[in-house]
């Protein structure tokens, strides 16, 4: 996996975790919502590398 992909993907999930925990905190489901979500696009955009990883060897 490239290195600046997986930190773009460990960056959403981060993010994703904290504004899903934000979104608990103060009770909006939207904000939770958009939390999952990005972690979803982190966790994707890392299962695409590592498959891209896997072909190259």
């Amino acid at each position: 996996m490239s290195g600046e992909q997986k930190t773009e993907a460990k960056g959403e999930q981060a993010k994703g975790k904290l504004k899903e925990a934000a979104g608990h905190l103060t009770g909006n489901e939207r904000l939770t919502a958009e939390g999952r979500a990005e972690q979803a696009k982190g966790d994707a955009r890392e299962a695409k590398e590592k498959v891209k990883d896997t072909f190259k060897h």
